[in-house]
């Protein structure tokens, strides 16, 4: 099979600050015909992830390379196999993978792909609550903040794809959990269906204060495991509401994602000493081995109806710059995905 050429979307500049759409362009893209051990995908289904902010500031060192301005955006994406030279693909095959996203055609190694079944979940969950979303939840969730039933878990950033997740699971192992989200629509379906006790609306509270008494008061024993997303003055609520030998996993921190000066850190990390709390932060791929494992208990939570989920859906690549620019105004409910092609051609 020959070379795809589709639309791609490209960083036109480094954006300081909070990206907006003049960072971004649309430009003619190639995928090749693939080599021993690739696989060329038409892509149907891309993701926008808080932490592809970071690969937008190539001065600064992570644990993932930063963007280039010469080639397409990257990230996750969910396509459909025209030509396979790796032994697990055919043509026709869906795959889900960490790369092949911001654009219509994708050569990859076929190695960083996983088979995916369209009848048993909507291709755009596997790239959210079954994908890698679902399992940072998880992996936070289990391997740092190891509830017990009986104790209560926070969570910031709770309507989003990874904390809507954690939430449930947590309810489902028998915590007390509390939310915080930012409308009271997101609060309404947190209490109403994704797993919380109590959600506050974090918009209702000016300062770390205001919500530090909010926290209090919907947990009363104090927070025994809190899962972070967003850094702030939800940190500094968290740390104030501690239990003797809390646990947080510390996921990411999105209010601060686009700061263009270092934010002062909360002046309350002495409650950690004396109350024998664990901090740990964390990526997805420190715990690839239990992918599997993952798997084996989320998926069938989610085919009984015991898991919920909700997308933020938008339609045609050229909305990806709209709809990453959204996770940082708080407008996505649930997984933001971009429809790049139908499902089946």
């Amino acid at each position: 099979m020959p070379a795809k050429t589709g639309k791609a979307i490209f960083l036109k500049s480094f954006p300081q600050g909070l990206p907006a759409k003049d960072h971004f362009v649309s430009r003619s893209f190639e995928a090749p015909a693939p080599a021993d051990g690739e696989v060329q995908l038409r892509i149907v289904w891309m993701s926008v992830d808080p932490y592809m902010r970071g690969r937008m500031r190539p001065d600064i060192k992570s644990y993932i390379p930063p963007f280039s301005l010469d080639a397409p955006l990257d990230g996750g994406a969910v396509g459909q196999v025209i030509e396979s030279r790796h032994p697990s693909f055919a043509a026709g095959d869906y795959a889900v993978g960490f790369s092949g996203g911001w654009r219509e055609y994708a050569t990859v190694a076929g190695a960083g792909l996983q088979k995916v079944d369209p009848g048993m979940a909507p291709l755009s969950a596997y790239l959210g609550v079954l994908g890698m979303p679902g399992f940072t939840a998880w992996a936070g969730l289990n391997e740092i903040i190891k509830p017990k039933a009986g104790e209560t878990v926070f969570v910031s950033g709770a309507a989003g794809a990874v904390g809507s997740l954690v939430c449930q699971l947590a309810k489902l192992k028998g915590c007390r959990v509390v939310a915080s989200a930012g409308s009271k629509e997101k609060c309404d379906w947190l209490t109403r269906e994704g797993g919380a006790d109590v959600a506050l609306n974090y918009r209702d509270y000016k300062n770390a204060t205001e919500l530090t008494k909010a926290l209090a008061a919907a947990a009363p024993k104090g927070v025994d495991g809190y899962f972070e997303n967003v850094g702030g003055m939800h940190l500094e609520a968290a740390l104030n509401c501690i239990a003797f030998g809390g646990r947080i996993a510390l996921c990411g921190m999105i209010s601060m994602y686009n700061n263009t000066e270092p934010e002062p850190g909360p002046p309350n990390l002495v409650n950690m000493i004396g109350r024998g709390v664990m901090a740990q932060g964390f990526i997805i791929s420190n715990y690839l081995p239990l992918a599997p494992k993952f798997a084996f208990e989320v998926a069938p939570l989610l085919d009984q109806g015991k898991i919920k989920f909700r997308e933020s859906v938008y339609e045609g690549l050229e909305k990806a710059p709209d709809a990453f620019i959204g996770l940082f105004k708080g407008e996505n409910f649930g997984k933001a995905v971009v429809r790049v092609g139908p499902d089946r051609i």
